[in-house]
């Protein structure tokens, strides 16, 4: 079972970024689970979530012990980053993370510069989509090129299609990767 929470401020799509996760997850057949939590302001308060895949049945909401830590900003890696199990994995919104901030040795930390990164595709609200392209590159819970076609269905099912999101995607992929 993958244990993930995403993390940040309401507004960068952290909620988008859990019902994006779950529902690839559904597409492949797997339990999932999307617990929610935000405060009374929407936008600029803080968001999290916590998702879990799996195989067999899952029986509580609660993340304890995190495979993946999606942040977006410092606080929530204030938050969570005590419950990231050793050789979990942390992502980084370097963009608005202080560089010098020190993290756990036990840990892989993938830092990428999201906020940058969407700005200069023009697609300021992909901040999330181009993290998700870090974790694909990051992590084994699903392929690239799944990821980025379940993003793609994820949004077509809302009647949306905004190009510059793959755009994003790949180059949080080649942020990894090089």
């Amino acid at each position: 079972m993958a244990e993930i929470i995403c993390a940040g401020f309401g507004g960068q799509g952290v909620l988008t970024t859990g019902m994006m996760l779950i529902d690839a997850g559904m597409e492949q057949g797997k339990n999932v689970l999307f617990y929610p939590s935000y405060g009374s302001e929407m936008r600029g308060g803080t968001a999290n979530c916590s998702v879990k895949i799996s195989d067999k049945r899952i029986a509580s909401p609660v993340c304890k012990h995190l495979d993946i830590l999606f942040t977006l900003n410092a606080p929530a890696i204030d938050k969570f980053e005590d419950r990231v199990k050793p050789g979990g994995l942390l992502l980084v919104n370097s963009s608005i993370v202080p560089e010098d901030r020190k993290y756990r040795d036990d840990i892989k930390v993938v830092k990428v510069p999201a906020t940058e990164i969407a700005y200069e595709l023009e697609n300021p609200r992909g901040v999330n989509i181009v993290m998700l392209g870090a974790m694909a590159a990051s992590s084994d819970l699903f392929t690239a090129d799944y990821l980025e076609s379940a993003i793609d269905n994820f949004f077509a099912k809302k009647g949306k299609n905004n190009p510059k999101n793959a755009l994003c995607f790949r180059k949080g992929v080649e942020a990894v990767n090089g």
